[in-house]
């Protein structure tokens, strides 16, 4: 009696499951790596009710990022400016500009600005501004070069392994303390040389205000 299915057909179910198999695994790695913040996160730039520019007032004008976040230091939060804070320069600078009629009108009345949040980490991740800021860190680290943008973005990714990067080696991203709100700051403006004092000044720096390599869960889990 002749055979009813052909003899290649034998193999047919370890093809499938070696297909399924593969199939399977590339779609998990493209939806993990999909998911994670350099893809969900990275390049968000809302728009804000208020065209605030850092490019102007951090960059060309050189205002200090804590004039306007003046709890970043003593803060686990990085606070936004009230309109007050504003109207000291816009009360006489371009008083009457329609672009800051919300601005005046929050100063008026009391209701805050709603802007739109940009940086932010999951309920249930712990981050202290104050301790990172207050330890040498600069803002740039997490927040890239913000002097440079009109409309704020968000350039890093934030993610666990972004953290733990710098967590495992802080001497890599450490800078004199006096330095952290200055993000345009570097060791020197020779690559070489800029490399080589982060490497040790950054070490001296570590020791000296006795910054712990933290990679506890407990650390940024609580």
């Amino acid at each position: 009696m002749p055979a009813i299915f052909p003899k290649w057909t034998n193999w047919l179910p370890l093809w499938i499951v070696i297909v399924l198999a593969l199939v399977g695994g590339v779609v998990t790695a493209a939806v993990a790596l999909y998911c994670t913040p350099s893809y969900t996160r990275v390049g968000y730039e809302p728009v804000q009710p208020v065209p605030f520019s850092h490019k102007v007032h951090a960059g060309a004008l050189g205002i200090d990022c804590r004039y306007c976040h003046n709890g970043v230091e003593k803060s686990w939060f990085s606070n936004l400016p009230g309109a007050s804070t504003c109207m000291n320069c816009h009360s006489t600078v371009l008083k009457d500009d329609p672009r800051l009629a919300i601005v005046r009108d929050s100063a008026a009345t009391g209701k805050p600005i709603a802007w739109v949040q940009v940086h932010k980490l999951p309920d249930y991740v712990y981050f202290n501004h104050s301790v990172h800021v207050r330890r040498g860190i600069s803002c740039v680290e997490c927040h890239g070069r913000v002097d440079e943008m009109d409309t704020v973005e968000h350039a890093k990714p934030l993610s666990m392994s972004f953290c733990l990067n710098c967590h495992r080696d802080p001497s890599a991203h450490i800078r004199p303390v006096d330095k952290v709100t200055d993000l345009s700051w570097v060791w020197s403006t020779n690559s070489v040389e800029a490399a080589h004092d982060q490497e040790v000044e950054g070490q001296k720096l570590v020791a000296h205000m006795h910054v712990e390599s933290l990679q506890s869960c407990s650390a940024c889990h609580r």
